[in-house]
């Protein structure tokens, strides 16, 4: 395949398969290796094995790592405690959805974000933006961090049969929406659970030059499983069928959290000073009957002054995005 997009460190292995490639966000990823409609098929009964490694992934550590985020996103990230995940919205200041993020806490002083291709350098730019004035590094990891997938019913099989047996119970413990450090097939990988399909699934970030051998050892166990190498193509398809918002579909930058249904992590219960980020001190009618367009985004408010490097961006956004939650 001869290309100038940007490819997974996969995309020989992806050949070898007799892989069909799109272009998604610049880069040339999979859409289907035989069936689309089979490959969902399998996720839903046994396994898919997919390449993910377009995705984006941004580490913010620091001692104000949890504060920069709690500002950034909409969601209080400070209260995830190490080991376990929180799904979040990045807004702009207007309110309107930059990305959906998985944002894991790996350590006290230490998150990994996970951003959608699309928006993978809008996400990293805004987060620096955003950093400015507290006591944390936002950096880009995205260039040498491959991602691979295993979602579908006998997803924790596969999984079980490649880790050491002192590991098997890591496996099988390891929650929904948490994430531990794990060895698989012999390489030191990143294990999350969030399952993106609406099936039990896992998540394994790997170095880029890992990410061959790791995939092989996969396909052997998925496909030995009765699962396939999956695609983009159902990807989107199994997030349809499970009800799962898309960025670019359902979340856009034209629609807000409420609009696009996803309203629930935005936090807005949490008080500075009695008040929320972005609250003016009026009461917001209820969302689902109020039109962007006549929202009041009022003043930035917040605990004291915010020194002067710090970006309004972030919470002024806040009363863009509502409130009060859709009951």
């Amino acid at each position: 395949m001869t290309t100038t997009a940007q490819v997974s460190p996969l995309v020989d292995e992806h050949t070898a398969l007799g892989a069909a490639f799109t272009d998604f966000a610049g880069w040339q990823m999979p859409l289907k290796y035989d069936s689309q409609l089979a490959e969902h098929h399998a996720v839903r009964t046994t396994a898919g094995l997919f390449d993910l490694s377009h995705m984006g992934e941004i580490r913010v550590r620091g001692t104000d790592a949890g504060a920069v985020l709690d500002y950034a996103l909409v969601g209080e990230l400070s209260k995830v405690p190490a080991g376990r995940a929180k799904y979040s919205l990045l807004c702009s200041a207007e309110g309107a959805v930059v990305d959906d993020l998985v944002v894991y806490r790996l350590a006290d002083e230490h998150y990994l974000v996970v951003a959608n291709a699309a928006n993978a350098s809008a996400v990293f730019a805004e987060l620096a933006t955003r950093a400015k004035g507290f006591d944390a590094a936002v950096e880009d990891r995205s260039a040498e961090t491959a991602l691979i997938a295993v979602q579908g019913p006998v997803a924790q099989d596969v999984l079980t049969a490649l880790v050491p047996r002192e590991q098997a119970q890591l496996v099988t413990d390891l929650r929904y929406y948490a994430v531990a450090p794990a060895e698989v097939a012999g390489l030191r990988i990143l294990l999350a659970r969030t399952g993106y399909t609406g099936e039990d699934g896992f998540e394994l970030y790997v170095p880029g030059a890992d990410a061959v051998e790791l995939w092989r050892a996969l396909l052997e166990a998925t496909t030995a499983r009765g699962g396939v190498p999956a695609g983009l193509a159902c990807r989107d398809t199994l997030r349809l069928e499970a009800g799962m918002a898309l960025y670019g579909h359902e979340l856009t930058l034209h629609t807000n959290p409420y609009e696009a249904g996803p309203g629930q992590p935005v936090r807005t219960r949490y008080r500075r000073n009695g008040r929320y980020p972005g609250q003016t001190g009026a009461v917001h009618p209820h969302p689902r009957t109020v039109l962007p367009q006549i929202l009041n985004p009022g003043p930035l408010t917040g605990p004291g002054p915010l020194p002067s490097s710090r970006p309004a961006s972030a919470e002024a956004g806040y009363s863009k995005v509502f409130s009060c939650p859709p009951t």
